[in-house]
């Protein structure tokens, strides 16, 4: 190994393993140790040029989380800054009888030429920085830390539960979730923790008027009575070392109080500082015309400085002038050349003419179109490629894409979605809004426009984009317009993915499963049953909410029982049994012991029997009997609701598909499971009984 690969390592070790240890033990050395004139020197020329450093990064830093070591820096400083006073302190009382070199040059500097030699005007210099450190920069720096670390903490359930919307949505993947969430935690121990550093460095502020006067009053006494000076020259030495020795630590002291007060007032963006303030500033042409207006006005009055105050409005308004040319500049976009169209000879009709019906559509309004075009900065063309990803993965199956076109029959504001040409839902949003969702427990009110979110009808408000954070600290869960469109059609596609589901895909699930089960899928289609009769059974499944993602175990059951039975309806059932692993972990997830709801056995009994009776698999009872099983399935569901459960009926398996379907339109939320499809290794819990019998029974 090389000198250099030596001394690289031996670096690399140090700063990170002894680097802090080493500064903290050197920080208390200063203050048992007394310093030489030029160690002291060096420690505050030091001193000064980490505030700069650190003023500079925090200028050009673009959001606080990139600096977020600044806190504990902050720290490190200030008492960097106190052990340099306690070390200076030493030298001047013990060596301030020898004049004005004795506490070393840096002081000597600020003690004679920063203020002319004159510590009266030193002692006012000296209290005009500590003012402007401690009761503005100090104290503005602080309340705006105190409350960004109050309102940021009541934002994170609003931003946890929109990252988890926007997870659910297929809009972002799980590594980008957890960055997220990582960062809005990073986020709030950043405020927190500059909320405490600006605590220091308020108090730096106030221990360095209190070292002045110690010092000042020290001296004098030590200069007198030990070393026999007169009043005035002992005043004149120790004054202009002690006011030195203030102006040095707090000009830093001034540097990153102002450090502190910029990265908490920061905004995150994409420019650091000097360009938000050209860009925001100097963006508009007239407020620079009005200003040198004004200056040229003043600049006329006799006796005002008139060179100062015309060449200022000189300045304004060619800046002005610059800016609106510059602007002009931007608008002026050359039109297209028209295109000259060439007259077609009249073609017959073909095949081609007839257009096929779009499978998945989405209409929007013409206020619309900048949500779906990528030119225009919009994210809905992302955010349903993220939705139709999100839901291939869960179903199974490869989701159609989404035909995009505008319509100009709809409102400006609204969009239409439509499955095989039919409208399936509609809703009106306002692109340039945000729409805060009320997940059910809130803190407040907002203003807005209320309404419906249109995926789960939850109460809404339509908000300002500047509200965003205030309503995420009242509870609410806050998504952007292209995000209200992809989770409603995220909803609808889910609901209806049985009939997004046709011959083509079943064979490119076939062809797939043949790469790792060849001899399967050969003796499966159409040996044992046809194509028609395995799209039916998925299409069951999936109108069930039964994923077909285990395409392989579904074959093989359906090679199975195919040769017993070629309904469609009894190869669904026997197929949900041996996707049972996965219907419950769907519901329950991995919780051995699943809640559920059973009927009463009388009721449970005359079921069967009917169903028996009936022609066709039909049910036919009296209406008030079916009337008081939807009455009572709702009350239970509701129950298991507000329990925070699943509502599982469990029944016996010849009626599951009747009560399922009864369910379906009766109780949405409802679930309807066979005692054949509770897996081996889980456990029921009966936590209610529908049915028992009564006087109307």
């Amino acid at each position: 190994m090389d000198a250099t690969a030596i001394l690289n390592n031996a670096r690399e070790i140090g700063v990170k393993g002894f680097g802090a240890p080493l500064l903290l033990l050197m920080m208390l050395a200063m203050v048992v140790v007394p310093l030489p004139p030029l160690a002291l020197d060096i420690f505050f020329t030091f001193n000064i040029a980490l505030s700069l450093v650190v003023l500079m990064v925090v200028i050009y830093t673009l959001k606080p989380l990139e600096f977020s070591v600044f806190p504990s820096l902050l720290l490190i400083a200030t008492l960097l800054r106190l052990a340099l006073n306690v070390a200076s302190t030493r030298v001047v009382l013990l060596d301030g009888h020898e004049g004005g070199d004795a506490a070393g040059k840096v002081i000597e500097a600020f003690g004679a030429f920063v203020i002319g030699g004159n510590y009266a005007v030193g002692l006012v210099v000296f209290l005009i920085l500590v003012i402007i450190n401690f009761v503005v920069v100090t104290k503005g720096a602080g309340r705006v830390s105190e409350v960004s670390a109050r309102f940021t903490l009541d934002a994170m359930p609003g931003k946890q539960m929109a990252i988890d919307a926007d997870l659910n949505a297929g809009l972002i993947s799980q590594e980008e979730a957890r960055e997220r969430r990582e960062e809005v935690s990073q986020e709030a121990d950043f405020y927190g923790a500059m909320d405490g550093a600006s605590k220091f460095v308020r108090g730096d502020a106030v221990a360095g008027i209190l070292i002045l006067v110690i010092n000042l009053v020290g001296g004098l006494a030590i200069g007198m009575a030990q070393h026999d000076l007169d009043f005035s020259t002992a005043l004149r030495y120790y004054a202009l070392l002690t006011i030195g020795d203030g102006l040095v630590a707090q000009i830093p002291s001034l540097l990153l109080s102002t450090s502190a007060a910029i990265i908490v007032t920061r905004v995150a963006s994409s420019q650091d500082m000097g360009g938000q303030v050209l860009s925001q500033l100097l963006s508009t042409p007239k407020a620079l015309m009005v200003a040198a207006v004004v200056l040229g006005i003043m600049g006329a009055i006799p006796g005002m400085p008139n060179f100062a105050f015309l060449s200022l409005a000189a300045l304004s308004g060619g800046g002005a002038w610059w800016i609106y040319k510059r602007n002009q500049q931007a608008e002026q976009v050359e039109p297209p050349l028209p295109e000259t169209e060439i007259p077609a000879e009249q073609k017959e009709l073909t095949w081609d003419d007839v257009q096929p019906v779009d499978i998945i559509g989405l209409e929007v309004g013409y206020r619309l179109i900048p949500l779906v075009d990528r030119n225009q900065g919009g994210q809905l063309m992302k955010r349903i490629k993220g939705v139709r990803k999100k839901l291939s993965q869960e179903l199974g199956f490869l989701i159609q894409p989404v035909h995009i076109r505008d319509n100009l029959d709809l409102s400006p504001t609204a969009y239409r979605i439509s499955l095989h040409g039919v409208a399936i839902g509609e809703a009106e949003i306002f692109p340039d809004r945000d729409l805060a969702i009320n997940p059910g427990r809130v803190f407040g009110t907002l203003q807005g426009t209320e309404t419906k979110d249109p995926a789960f009808d939850l109460d809404a408000v339509w908000i300002d984009p500047g509200q965003r954070d205030h309503a995420q600290t009242l509870g609410y869960t806050v998504v952007d317009a292209s995000t209200v469109v992809a989770t409603h059609l995220s909803e609808i596609l889910q609901s209806h993915a049985h009939e997004l589901l046709g011959h083509e895909e079943v064979q490119q699930l076939l062809d797939l499963l043949s790469r790792n089960a060849p001899k399967l899928v050969e003796d499966l289609v159409p040996k044992t049953i046809t194509l028609g009769q395995l799209l039916k059974v998925l299409q069951n499944l999936l109108q069930e909410k039964v994923p077909i993602r285990d395409t392989r175990t579904i074959a093989e059951t359906l090679a199975e029982h195919a040769a017993q039975s070629q309904d469609p309806a009894a190869l669904t059932a026997v197929t949900r049994v041996a996707l049972s692993r996965t219907i419950v972990q769907q519901l329950v997830g991995p919780t051995e012991e699943i809640p559920v709801v059973v009927l009463d056995s009388g009721l449970e009994q005359i079921l069967q029997q009917t169903l028996q009776s009936s022609d066709e698999g039909g049910m036919g009872f009296e209406p008030g009997l079916a009337e008081q099983l939807q009455q009572a399935l709702s009350e239970t569901a509701s129950q298991q609701e507000i329990a925070g459960q699943q509502s599982i009926l469990l029944v016996a398996a010849p009626i599951r598909a009747w009560l399922a379907r009864f369910a379906k339109h009766s109780v949405p939320g409802m679930r309807v499971l066979s005692y054949n499809e509770i897996p081996d290794n889980r456990q029921i819990k009966v936590v209610a009984t529908v049915g028992k019998p009564g006087p109307t029974a």
